[in-house]
């Protein structure tokens, strides 16, 4: 599996590097800039790109805005995008087009070596990796509004798990409850939300995002 990573922070660049590949990936290219990311993106079409939202050499939102510049090249593109902090202007951009794998982790998740590599996996077979913070930011940011506002205490924790990537399986373990039961709740969610339940939970929770982006 090819990545190619953009980490401005040598020290850090390298240490991703070293985890990626101990446990199999590629390195295709290792950048420190939004216009050297752009470009390795777009020449490599990697099977993920892993991107930290700030780079030089404006140290805004370079990194994000190389991703998407790239996802419009390359339709579907996966990217996992790290931060520091939760800015959900930022996680909102990624997620507006709902296409591709979709990743947004805080740094902290990337010192869980396991954790990390699996959101790396996940995204780049075409699901999503969202940290639960920001999830949870998201979810009660639109919970003021209808009909968000319409879901149970309930199911907005089971849309929270199902946003982190969770599969019903997972949720029900989580919430000690029976998957019998999160599948009603997911059905009720859906059902609240006037969103078409996919085949698959990856285009679920993609959908479940895209409504949460509106």
């Amino acid at each position: 599996m090819r990545v190619v990573l953009a980490e401005d922070l040598a020290l850090l660049r390298e240490g991703l590097v070293s985890l990626l590949e101990a446990h199999g990936f590629e390195i295709a290219a290792a950048v420190d800039n939004g216009p050297s990311l752009l470009k390795a993106l777009i020449d490599h079409r990697p099977d993920v790109a892993v991107v930290d939202v700030r780079l030089p050499p404006s140290f805004t939102d370079e990194g994000l805005q190389a991703a998407l510049a790239a996802r419009r090249e390359i339709p579907g593109l996966p990217v996992l995008v790290l931060s520091q902090y939760v800015e959900q202007l930022y996680a909102r951009e990624l997620l507006a087009d709902g296409s591709g794998g979709i990743g947004y982790l805080l740094k902290d998740r990337v010192f869980d070596a396991g954790q990390f590599v699996d959101a790396v996996r996940r995204v780049a077979g075409g699901g999503t990796a969202m940290d639960p913070e920001v999830v949870s930011r998201l979810v009660a940011r639109g919970a003021r509004d209808e009909p968000l506002g319409r879901l149970t205490p309930r199911e907005r924790e089971v849309l929270e798990l199902m946003a982190q990537g969770r599969s019903n399986a997972a949720i029900a373990q989580q919430l000690v409850v029976t998957e019998r039961a999160v599948t009603k709740h997911t059905a009720n969610i859906f059902g609240k939300l006037d969103l078409a339940v996919a085949g698959d939970d990856n285009r679920r929770v993609l959908a479940v995002l895209a409504y949460l982006n509106r």
